[in-house]
């Protein structure tokens, strides 16, 4: 096997290894966050419409991601991230439901 086909098969390996640990962290990982963070002190409230891309806590409302930092877009109004009960009606363009 010349080297460029070996290199070509290590750097295959390792892309499949990312891609299934990342995998693995969605679908065991996104729920335990999310409890941990909404059992972590005051009460929060998910607030939607003001993540920042790449900024949003967990899942995205419409189900097309189950993982915190996947937000493509700024203000999305499938993205939210948690903030102490409130703290949400308070902010502009900001929502407690999604727009889905």
């Amino acid at each position: 096997m010349d080297r460029k086909k070996l290199f070509l098969s290590a750097l295959g390996s390792v892309a499949l290894i990312c891609s299934s640990a990342c995998f693995a962290q969605d679908e065991e990982g996104g729920e335990a966050s999310l409890q941990k963070m909404q059992t972590s002190g005051a009460e929060k409230e998910k607030c939607y419409g003001i993540s920042k891309a790449g900024r949003n806590d967990c899942a995205a409302a419409d189900g097309s991601h189950s993982c915190a930092g996947y937000a493509k877009k700024d203000k999305d109004g499938k993205e939210w991230v948690l903030l102490p009960k409130g703290t949400c009606e308070r902010i502009v363009g900001a929502s407690l439901e999604p727009d889905i």
